[in-house]
């Protein structure tokens, strides 16, 4: 079943803006792309006054070309390490967060945010609900740069922005289609009306995959509405719905790599694993309150279920979420002995609803047999963060902060009776210290010295149990992963064109990551020795040429090297942690001309990747050319793009779910990327 729009307001949609005259549409094309702008730079000004390393996402740009799923959104982007398996679900890691975890499983750490209230919760981030076409924006705030949102992780903090009545289109339609029987088809109205405004979208996709035994669908709707009841208080409603079904083709090993790479993994095959998802719903409001002139006040109240029904191995799991999250800041800005002062109070809680649980059932194929365990999940997350950002001196700004967690994590195998019950409650700090200095318009320094908290998710309290008694697993207690880090960097604007660069280093304890506690039985998710995460993350955006009348040359680059090891560990001394490349390069060479059309070649680099925690084989290095050209109207209405990827078709691993130690066995533990592929689209928007 696919989406499609009512057509009694598909109707009144093409009536509404047929009834517009030539200047009005002009006008509101102008109004628009106005709005859009001064958001995007009003978010890049945010940005620049943290004192550590971001990223700014337009997604206008990400527009001119195939968006399938978070890695196109996330390409370009230093720091960041996105990686799609084939499907919606994408392996993503920001300083090494979630290095461990496989592609599509329940993400962490990172805290993600739409609009900014909360998707993350004590489970993990789901991916079910990420449409790229839904959004306006996306901001990264890498490592403790999330602060002021209540993000505490390792990796620190994306906000997905939506689009508004203030910046969508009257009508939207767009549609992509592609190699391997991809399609997307998008429509979306957003309006403002008088004091209240309004967006919806539907959108619907499917796929054949690349692997054999990958096909998969989607399809969802977003909706916002807003009312500005006086200049001092407005409210938004956010809804948003989807529903996925992924075939599982499971990973491969690097033989098969290399000489079949489309094939699927023999055991998904023959079970028919697959990964249906009934549908998550995410619904949330925020209203601000502003006091005066120089203080506000915003709460923010979210409700998410998101089901799961995972056919995956010689079992059936039949999973029930459910979160509900709210939000409380107070921001203010002051003057402190005659210095200008920018203080922020907030409060953020997450909480698992009593549903919150699991049934597991065996399998053969599709006949889904006898029920043999029941198990629940209770947890929450209460953040309650202060932070000031205080100017010294004119163009330096110290800025402090200091937040408190509490976490709460229970499992419960409740069948069979003696299945067993784990609690634990654990309070830990987050302190924050910065120095920003801004040298000149065009240069500016950073610092700054962070903790970051993460507590396990829930589930890991069984999953990752090796004690068994009466042969049930027996629930256990870990530990919150924990890592001071110091960051420095720069960022600014010269002759070869916008720049930043990041250091940063972190010594990480009670890190979470798949070990063996007990000789023979499976490696899981548990608390590892101390482990360094240390790396440097660079862009350029370079102009170089520019004729007048003629067109530009420009060049945009992304690097990202990672150096994540163990100190001095038991066994494995001081190995390379497994899961990401150590080097990753992004890049694409671009002429624009004046009439709209666009051509680049882009290029994607990665050195190879250690697949067990004893180093003992590895996913060979790669590089991608890719091609893209495009054009959109002078009026902003019509656009149509040619994105041409992995020209030489080549075999290479996208992503490894590392092992503990497979003695140098070939063993299947990587998803193949894609290979040559042609995907085209044609976007319409009515202003």
């Amino acid at each position: 079943m696919r989406p499609t729009l009512p057509l009694s307001l598909l109707a009144m949609l093409v009536a509404s803006t047929n009834a517009q005259a030539n200047g009005r549409i002009e006008l509101d094309q102008v109004l628009i792309q106005d709005q859009q702008q001064s958001e995007l730079d009003a978010a890049r000004e945010r940005l620049h006054e943290i004192p550590g390393a971001s990223n700014l996402v337009d997604m206008q740009r990400v527009g001119q070309g195939r968006v399938a799923s978070n890695q196109d959104v996330l390409a370009y982007q230093p720091g960041v390490f996105a990686q799609s398996a084939g499907n919606d679900g994408i392996k993503l890691s920001i300083r090494g967060s979630g290095i461990n975890r496989a592609p599509g499983a329940h993400g962490s750490g990172v805290y993600t945010m739409f609009d900014g209230l909360p998707l993350t919760g004590p489970g993990g981030t789901p991916y079910e609900l990420f449409e790229p076409l839904w959004l306006s924006r996306a901001e990264v705030l890498r490592g403790a740069n999330g602060f002021d949102q209540g993000a505490l992780a390792l990796g620190g903090a994306i906000n997905y922005v939506t689009h508004t009545g203030y910046d969508a289109a009257p009508l939207q339609l767009r549609y992509e289609m592609g190699s391997r029987g991809y399609a997307r088809r998008h429509i979306s109205s957003g309006q403002v009306l008088g004091n209240l405004d309004y967006y919806v979208a539907l959108t619907d996709a499917e796929y054949d995959g690349y692997q054999q035994h990958s096909s998969g669908s989607a399809k969802g709707i977003a909706a916002n509405l807003g009312y500005r009841f006086n200049p001092n208080l407005e409210t938004r409603f956010y809804l948003r719905y989807r529903e996925t079904e992924n075939e599982l083709a499971g990973r491969l090993r690097k033989d098969q790599i290399k000489h079949d790479p489309r094939a699927a993994n023999a055991a998904y095959l023959a079970r028919d694993d697959s990964r249906p998802q009934p549908g998550s719903t995410w619904v949330g409001n925020k209203t601000t309150l502003f006091l005066d002139d120089d203080s506000r006040l915003e709460a923010g109240l979210v409700y998410h279920d998101f089901p799961m029904d995972l056919r995956e191995g010689p079992m059936r799991l039949k999973v029930a979420y459910t979160d509900v999250s709210g939000t409380l800041n107070y921001l203010r800005r002051d003057t402190l002995f005659g210095h200008e002062s920018k203080t922020t109070v907030g409060w953020r809680t997450t909480k698992h609803l009593p549903n919150s649980g699991a049934s597991q059932f065996k399998r053969n194929g599709d006949v889904i047999g006898a029920r043999t365990r029941d198990f629940s999940y209770q947890g929450s997350d209460t953040v309650l963060h202060m932070g000031n950002d205080l100017e010294l001196i004119p163009d330096l700004w110290l800025t402090t902060g200091l937040a408190m967690i509490y976490t709460r994590r229970e499992s419960d195998v409740s069948y069979p009776a003696a299945g067993g019950k784990v609690s634990q409650h654990d309070w830990d700090y987050a302190p924050r210290v910065g120095l920003r200095y801004d040298l000149n318009p065009n240069l500016q320094v950073y610092g700054n010295l962070s903790r970051s908290v993460e507590p396990p998710h829930p589930w890991s309290l069984i999953w990752s149990s090796p004690a068994v008694s009466g042969g049930q697993i027996q629930p256990i207690e870990m530990h919150n992963q924990t890592a001071t880090t110091l960051e420095l960097g720069a960022r600014g604007e010269a002759a070869v064109g916008r720049w930043e660069l990041a250091w940063y280093y972190s010594q990480v304890r009670h890190e979470l990551l798949a070990v063996e506690i007990v000789p023979g039985i499976p490696a899981a998710e548990f608390n590892a020795s101390p482990t360094v995460h240390q790396g440097v993350e660079a862009a350029l955006d370079s102009v170089l040429w520019e004729g007048g009348g003629v067109g530009k040359l420009s060049l945009r680059q992304a690097y990202t090297f990672s150096d994540f090891h163990y100190r001095d560990d038991d066994k494995f001394g001081d190995n390379r942690l497994p899961g990401i490349p150590m080097h990753y390069y992004q890049a694409e060479l671009r002429f624009d001309w004046p009439s709209g059309f666009y051509a680049g070649l882009n290029t994607q680099m990665a050195s190879k990747v250690q697949v067990d925690y004893a180093n003992s084989g590895h996913a060979d290095a790669y590089a991608l050319l890719g091609a893209r050209l495009g054009w959109d109207s002078p009026k902003q209405d019509w656009q149509t793009w040619l994105d041409l990827r992995n020209l030489t078709n080549k075999r290479y691993a996208a992503t490894v779910t590392p092992g503990y130690d497979d003695a140098g066995k070939d063993m299947p533990r990587m998803t193949p990327g894609e290979g040559f592929g042609v995907y085209a689209g044609v976007s319409y928007t009515l202003r």
